[in-house]
């Protein structure tokens, strides 16, 4: 299979703040400061003139302009222009004192519950708005004809790595996952062309799956990223690019959100794959369905 260019999931129909909160870790430490303004309240932000912008943000007028700039925007205009539209359309949690989706101090358990729950549904909702169709429908295609699927994550993305491992597996597809990375190197050395890498790093920082991903790469396998950040390192040696939406929040329930986020983009990838050959996926389930069947209680009884 020919590789493609490479394409970001990460375009604006997931709305101004999303594109924002994913080019953070790009800016200068400047222009961080001004884009958490505008992420924390885009109503407010948009109301500011480019002078009371730059005072509560502790820069100076160029520096915002830099900002628009860094974010895709011509100016200031049109950046108050996307702002005032995108709060318009932002949707607010139903608790009120979930604000801003994070966990202030002293916050009760019920605060806490409906603070969480608002994250994860967000993350889900936003991934799902700036996910690429086109970009996704090409790894599909290459996972679907792919003689090898081998897939890296570390920490809470090795988790979303070996559920994906493990959907494939369930319908008749040649994948792996290696927790280590000595491990998942040696595999990757082995990887040719018709074979798909896949790494899932939320920051894409993570220097092991890197490695890993860069070692698929120069075998000549197709690789893929799934990340949180579409300029972060993990998108240098990749041939496909999908973003998530999850946002950082108090006691990292962030990260519980970015689990459910990839997971999202997971599931996509995995019914698109299945959807390919119904019949052959039909039959790959029930099979190890009911290969593991008589291992559940009460099975053998609800079959009698």
């Amino acid at each position: 299979m020919a590789k493609s260019p490479k394409i970001s999931a990460s375009h604006e129909p997931g709305g101004l703040i999303v594109h924002i909160s994913g080019l953070l870790p790009s800016l200068s430490p400047a222009e961080q400061r001004v884009a958490r303004l505008v992420v924390a309240d885009p109503a407010a932000a948009a109301r500011r003139t480019i002078t009371d912008l730059a005072t509560a943000a502790e820069t100076s007028e160029a520096t915002v302009i830099r900002f628009c700039r860094s974010v895709g925007m011509d100016g200031y205009p049109q950046l108050r222009i996307r702002l005032a539209a995108e709060a318009a359309r932002r949707v607010e949690p139903p608790d009120a004192r979930v604000v801003g989706g994070d966990i202030p101090p002293g916050a009760d358990l019920a605060q806490i519950i409906a603070t969480i729950a608002f994250n994860d549904a967000r993350a889900v909702e936003e991934t799902a708005e700036q996910l690429d169709p086109a970009a996704c429908e090409q790894v599909v295609e290459a996972i679907a004809g792919a003689g090898r699927i081998d897939i890296y994550g570390a920490g809470a993305s090795g988790f979303v790595a070996s559920d994906f491992q493990q959907k494939l597996h369930r319908i008749g597809r040649i994948a792996f996952y290696f927790p280590d990375v000595h491990t998942a190197l040696t595999s990757a050395a082995l990887l040719g062309r018709g074979d798909v890498a896949i790494g899932i790093s939320h920051t894409g920082t993570t220097s092991d799956v890197i490695e890993v991903l860069e070692q698929a790469r120069t075998r000549g396998a197709v690789t893929v990223a799934l990340t949180n950040f579409p300029r972060s390192p993990i998108t240098e040696v990749a041939d496909f690019v999908l973003t998530t939406a999850a946002r950082e929040t108090t006691y990292r329930s962030g990260a519980t959100a970015s689990r459910l986020a990839q997971l999202t983009v997971v599931d996509c990838l995995f019914v698109g794959v299945a959807a390919r050959n119904r019949s052959r996926a039909r039959k790959a389930l029930e099979a190890t369905a009911e290969a593991v069947l008589s291992h559940r209680v009460g099975a053998n009884r609800r079959r009698a």
